[in-house]
């Protein structure tokens, strides 16, 4: 049990402060496994270097894939796909509690000379993996569970290599659970033999956006991929798979949720560097949400770098019913800021956090009602109740070993006395030195 307790510093003045954030966890997990599909070295510059990614390459290392580092700047990693485009087999992959890895290298496996076992951390074998296992079955692999099925750990055991000249496979899962078993099966879909033909048979895809990341991440390593959203078909005919020489990751916009949102709380300005014009991460819809909560959004161009820029004044708008499918990730920074709103709000369209690395919504409801808050499930989602400012008080809070509860918790801090959180260190997932920006944030 871990039992490191870090209190979570209050906001005494109007924040001032510029923050910048590391490379995009999933557009690094997605280089990271594309170039490990090429047959020439990558370079990824601004790779984001977390408990995440270094899963990441431990696995693909495992598999018998080169992951260089940069001596003098340890986020360009050159990556080096094995000899022959044969990955590995009779080895054993660690996911630990990455859900990149543990959906996306199953795929792998499928190029491997021999079986590959799968395990992670025991809180990783209650998250589902069913619909991307189907799916690798559906395409001749075999799959033994040596727990529950359709959750780790398990072998893989990659078909017979097949002829060049089959027909597509045609695979239908239900991945209404999580977009990645989706992106986990497009992101192979070129080395099967004939091509791909996904069909989801769900009645919702949460977060498309993540799934648009990986179609438009597939084309630019030269992938005929294309998406029928309507439908619900994607398609990725055979052929090579070759990223460019060199490609940087942009920074993680859902990470940067926790950081501008504080602006809303503590009020004052944040700002952050290197924002993208145009982006396929879902944290692009941040700056739009935050400003239907109350807060001035612009993005300053400064000596050729372009900023976000978000400023509040301390009020902060309820928001009535607001769907948040497109964009689940960043649901618990929004909750830390809806926390403080002068009027309810359901945020809705993101039943499939139950499958995160906890089950988010049970935890927020959790986390907000131990400050003093009001909040509880929705079937598809959270309400949050204001309360008086006088009702909420500090508590120590828990943080399910899920840096986003770990950041949603040091967000409620900024406003409330005496919050504490436990494993602050969870944040390590993705952000190697939060604890370090946050203080740095508050000056």
């Amino acid at each position: 049990m871990n039992t490191t307790i870090w209190p979570a510093p209050t906001a005494t003045r109007p924040l001032d402060a510029t923050v910048e954030i590391p490379g995009s966890k999933s557009l690094s997990n997605r280089y990271l496994i594309l170039a490990a599909l090429g047959s020439k070295s990558v370079r990824l510059v601004g790779l984001l270097r977390s408990r995440d990614t270094e899963l990441m390459m431990g696995a693909l290392r495992a598999l018998g894939v080169r992951c260089d580092a940069d001596e003098q700047v340890d986020t360009t990693v050159t990556v080096t796909p094995p000899a022959e485009g044969r990955f590995h087999g009779n080895v054993k992959v660690f996911c630990g509690l990455a859900g990149t890895v543990m959906r996306f290298v199953p795929g792998l496996a499928m190029l491997a000379d021999g079986p590959v076992d799968f395990d992670g951390d025991e809180q990783a074998y209650a998250r589902p993996m069913k619909p991307v296992l189907d799916g690798l079955e559906q395409l001749g692999a075999t799959i033994e569970y040596h727990g529950e099925e359709g959750r780790l750990p398990f072998t893989i055991t990659p078909p017979a290599p097949a002829g060049e000249h089959a027909s597509p496979s045609v695979v239908s899962i239900d991945s209404s659970g999580s977009s990645q078993f989706i992106s986990g099966l497009l992101l192979v879909g070129s080395r099967v033999p004939g091509g791909l033909e996904l069909h989801h048979v769900g009645e919702k895809t949460p977060s498309l956006p993540h799934i648009r990341m990986t179609v438009a991440d597939l084309r630019a390593a030269g992938v005929d991929a294309t998406a029928d959203e309507q439908s619900h078909v994607w398609r990725v005919k055979p052929g090579t798979v070759q990223l460019p020489g060199s490609v940087t990751v942009e920074p993680d916009l859902s990470n940067a949720a926790p950081f501008l949102g504080a602006a809303l709380i503590a009020s004052g300005t944040v700002r952050m560097p290197n924002w993208p014009e145009t982006t396929t991460q879902p944290g692009g819809l941040l700056p739009g949400y935050l400003e239907r909560m109350g807060a001035k959004v612009s993005f300053p161009v400064e000596n050729g770098t372009r900023y976000c820029e978000v400023s509040g004044g301390g009020h902060i708008n309820g928001l009535g019913d607001f769907d948040l499918t497109a964009a689940g990730e960043i649901a618990p920074s929004l909750a830390a800021i809806l926390v403080f709103a002068d009027a309810p709000t359901n945020m809705i369209g993101i039943g499939h956090l139950r499958g995160h690395e906890t089950n988010r919504l049970e935890a927020l409801v959790n986390e907000i009602t131990r400050v003093g808050g009001k909040a509880h499930e929705l079937a598809d989602g959270i309400a949050i109740e204001p309360v008086p400012a006088g009702e909420l008080h500090g508590a120590e809070m828990e943080t399910y070993a899920d840096h986003r509860m770990a950041t949603f918790a040091s967000m409620l801090g900024l406003r409330i006395e005496g919050v504490t959180v436990r494993n602050v260190e969870t944040t390590r997932k993705t952000l190697p030195d939060f604890v370090g920006m946050w203080t740095g944030m508050l000056g």
